[in-house]
């Protein structure tokens, strides 16, 4: 899957530089599934609401644009507000992962 151009469904998971190179070493992403089951995941429309509430004051961070259709168990589940998040119930291959584009945390 070819993406030309970001939209607002894209699916992205947020990181830092540090755990990104863990993950490349690793051979796949698995950011919070021992602590939660589940690699959390939001859509460019989410992003600012997502990078508000949980990664203020974090800085220079990584967003990793996924292939939904590659990610593996993908839910889609009521979070935050009763709106819906992607929530990935395995490691994420690193072939999932489409792109990394830089973010940056707002201020604490």
């Amino acid at each position: 899957m070819a993406k030309t151009k970001p939209g607002d469904d894209d699916l992205i998971h947020i990181t830092t530089r540090d755990d990104w190179a863990a993950a490349q070493a690793a051979g796949s992403v698995a950011a919070t599934m021992a602590t939660e089951g589940f690699v959390h995941c939001s859509t460019r429309r989410q992003l600012p609401g997502t990078l508000g509430r949980h990664f203020g004051g974090a800085g220079p961070l990584l967003g990793l644009l996924l292939d939904p259709d590659t990610v593996g168990d993908l839910r889609w589940e009521v979070s935050v507000g009763d709106e819906e998040f992607p929530h990935v119930y395995n490691a994420l291959p690193l072939d999932a992962v489409l792109g990394v584009e830089p973010l940056e945390a707002p201020p604490a």
